[in-house]
Formats: C-alpha cells, structure tokens, sequence
C-alpha cells in the first residue's frame, strides 16, 4: 500500500534552485536571503517513488512519416498584438505577457478578450486580483462588452480547471499566474514551486484541448518576470509590455515565440477608453525632433520585420572631475564606450576627458549593430558642435578598424526613410547594388568613420 511522505526542500524564490539544507547565499544565481523552505507530499513503496502517471498517449513515429500541417491562427482586431505574435493567435498556444504594476496588461488582455468574443469566441477572463464587479467596471470604462466574454474570480487552480471543463471556452486569460495555487503544492502562492506547478497545469490544458491561454506574469525590480526562468521555458511565447507610466506610448516586444520571430515590437498609445495601436511609430520617435542642433541623428532601426526611424540625441562636455561619466539611456552603454574609443584611435578626437549622456528618443530600446555609424555621428556632431542635416539617415555597423560593415535588410530600411520624407540616406559602401533605391532619395555609400563623418558633418 503506498505512504505519503513529505520532504522539505529549500527552494531558491529568483532561479529555483533547490538544496536540502538552508543556505545564506544561492549558488545558482549567486542571491542572499533567497532560499525558502517549502514542503512537497511524495507517495512511497518500500523506498521507491511513484509516478503519478504511467499511460503513453503516442509511440515514436519517424519524422518522415509524420504529416505536416499549417498552423491556423485567429486574428484580433489589434493589428501591432497579431505582428509581435507571428501574424496571429496560435490555438492551444501558452503566452506569458510581463510587465510593470500599471503599464496597461489588464486593460490589454481585456480589450483583446471582447474583440475575440464579438467575433464570436468564446472566451474566458480569470481574475485573481480582482472580483467580478470590479473587472466589469473596468470593462465599462474601457467600453467594451461581449456576450461570448465570461468572468471568473478565482484563484483556486482545481476550480479554474473545473470551469475550463464545463464552459470549454476557446481562449482563457489568467490574470496573473502569481495568484493561482496548485491545493496539492504546500506552498504560499506566488512561490517558485506554486507557478512551477500551475503553469504546468495551464500548459497541459492548453496542449491537450487546442485552448489559447495567456497569462499575467508580475516583474521584479530588475524588469524581469518574478519567479524562476523555468517559466519562460515553458511557455510558448513571453511578451514584455513596456513604458514609461507617466508617458502614453507602450510598447509590446517578443522576447520568445516558438510561433513567429522574437524581434518583433508592436506600438500602443494609453489613451481614455483603453489602448490604441499606433501604425506609423517613426512618426511619433521623429515629430519633435529639433532642427539645426548638434548631436541628433536619425537611424533606421529594424524591429524584425518592420524598419522604424528613430532619433539618436548626443551631448558631449568637458567633465569636471577626474574620471569622465558615460551614461546612455535606450543603447547600450558598453556599445557607447566602444564607439567613443573607436573615433578617439581612428578619428583623432580627443573624448578621453569628455562627458558623454546619449540617448534614443521616444522610451524605445536599440540594440542591433546597424545603429552603431549613428552613434558615432552623433557623438561626433555634439564634440565639435557641429550640426547634421535634418533630412539626413545613417545606417551602419562599425568596426574596431574604424571600417563601416554591411546590415541586413538595408532595402526596407532606406524605402522608410524615404516615405517619411528624407533625401539623403548614408549607409555602408558593400550594401550598395542588387536591390532597387527609390527614386525620390539619395543612397551614399561609405567605407570608414571619416568618410561617414565628412560626408554628414562637412568635415
């Protein structure tokens, strides 16, 4: 007959990590005061555990003999929430989506659950942070009401499973996966162990009955989704909602999609009535840009498959102490001291006694090598005062030599700079030819640093 038994096990709350004895510090991702204890029930047979399921549902087929088929997916009315996930919602998919205590998670799963149920989906809306009054309050506010859109307030992961059952919905929403609880789990919920068990859970119904599931992952301090990594491992694809509270726009990035690229970032804008995508964000990162200052420069940034204008401002100063600060908000500040130390060999400027503060305007975050010529003129343009043209965008990526390299995509980058209306575009010299340049701009090709810096500044 089989024995319960339970075992006490230190779990780390941030990576998971489990040890049998209490530690001061993790050694998995190195934290203090991190290690809980909690308490897992296993069954026993004269000292052998037992699996809590032994039945094989499929046998090993060869991958020749397996038939292939096209994901169908349904579309939202939010065509930025369709473009980060892949071109649509994947049935029996699990989405994760993070982000900051009031940056509009909630708003925008809710306005997406009443566009799926007018189009007659039915769909259900978990709250576990709210009560169902609340939620149609805010439903109310945000003026959207469907009668295929069902709510739930409830945390008790047996009952979610239970109402999953009897209502059979085509898509759930668990708002958030930090108030679910497993029963069974002994732990507090929130804990690695609870959102461990319960995103297993989530994950087996979403497989087995072909449910699209998305849920709330609360964030840490650092901007990372609370719990362990295990949890974005699980999932099929995480989303971070991203933005500044006390701006409007918002942004939605992919970080994983087992369904569509992980470059992809979507633009919304938090207005009365709820959040509306933006369709032309280069419009928004360029429509206050000043004109005839030094230091600002306009790159075509690839955002996967869409190019997006951004503006890149620069402002150099003679520090006034004896170590020189570099802080950059929007690009990556290792990115920034490399490229300084680049146009101080290459270039001839003397930066090692300067102050450098650069930013990417509009809150949106670069990180790809084609912005690095920009920056670089940029950095330029504020050291020797100098001012850019207004209707001139850089793109490049820049090597330790000083030599300007090729960038992917360099066709739908110049064909967005010219629909906004720029004349002149500078890009690497071996990205000219085999594609076709619009007839309204000018393309210029250019080999190094200096040419780059002599062509845009005149010097």
């Amino acid at each position: 007959m089989a024995r319960t038994k339970k075992v006490s096990k230190f779990i780390c709350q941030s990576c998971g990590y489990e040890s049998p004895k209490w530690m001061g510090r993790c050694p998995g991702c190195n934290q203090w005061n991190q290690l809980v204890e909690e308490f897992q029930t296993v069954n026993k047979t004269k000292g052998a555990f037992l699996h809590t399921s032994s039945t094989i549902s499929l046998k090993a087929s060869p991958i020749t003999k397996i038939e292939s088929e096209q994901e169908l997916r349904v579309y939202t009315n939010m065509r930025e929430l369709n473009r980060v996930l892949g071109g649509g919602v994947v049935p029996g998919s699990l989405v994760l989506i993070g982000g900051d205590p009031g940056i509009g998670k909630s708003t925008l799963l809710l306005q997406v659950s009443a566009q799926l149920a007018i189009a007659q989906h039915k769909v259900l809306y978990i709250s576990g942070e709210e009560s169902v009054k609340q939620t149609k309050l805010r439903a109310d506010r945000l003026q959207v009401s469907a009668d295929e859109l069902y709510v739930y307030a409830e945390t008790n992961l047996d009952a979610i499973h239970q109402t999953i059952e009897e209502l059979n919905p085509d898509f759930v929403v668990i708002d958030s996966i930090q108030t679910v609880y497993h029963p069974e789990a002994s732990s507090a919920p929130g804990s690695v162990s609870q959102v461990r068990e319960c995103t297993a859970e989530l994950m087996r119904i979403a497989k087995t009955k072909g449910i699209a599931i998305f849920i709330v992952g609360h964030v840490t301090k650092e901007g990372a989704i609370a719990g362990p990594r295990l949890l974005e491992h699980m999932v099929d694809t995480v989303l971070y909602f991203e933005g500044e509270r006390h701006h409007t726009y918002r942004i939605l990035r992919a970080v994983k999609n087992r369904f569509g690229s992980t470059n992809e970032m979507g633009i919304f804008e938090m207005k009365e009535f709820g959040l509306e995508e933006v369709h032309n964000p280069s419009e928004i990162f360029l429509e206050e840009r000043a004109k005839g200052t030094s230091g600002s420069t306009v790159v075509a940034s690839m955002e996967g498959t869409r190019p997006v204008l951004v503006e890149i401002q620069a402002l150099i100063s003679p520090t006034m102490f004896g170590h020189s600060k570099r802080m950059a908000t929007g690009i990556d500040h290792n990115r920034v001291s490399l490229l300084m130390a680049v146009l101080e060999k290459r270039v001839g400027m003397l930066l090692q006694n300067q102050d450098a503060y650069l930013k990417a305007a509009g809150g949106v975050k670069l990180d790809e090598p084609a912005i690095d010529l920009a920056v670089a003129v940029s950095i330029a343009s504020s050291y020797r005062d100098k001012p850019t043209n207004g209707t001139d965008c850089i793109v490049g990526e820049v090597g330790l030599t000083g030599e300007v390299r090729r960038v992917s995509r360099i066709e739908q980058r110049v064909q967005e700079a010219a629909k906004l209306g720029f004349e002149r575009v500078i890009i690497p010299a071996n990205n000219l030819g085999g594609w076709s340049i619009p007839k309204n701009i000018q393309v210029i090709g250019v080999a190094t640093v200096s040419d780059a810096l002599q062509i845009a500044l005149g010097q």
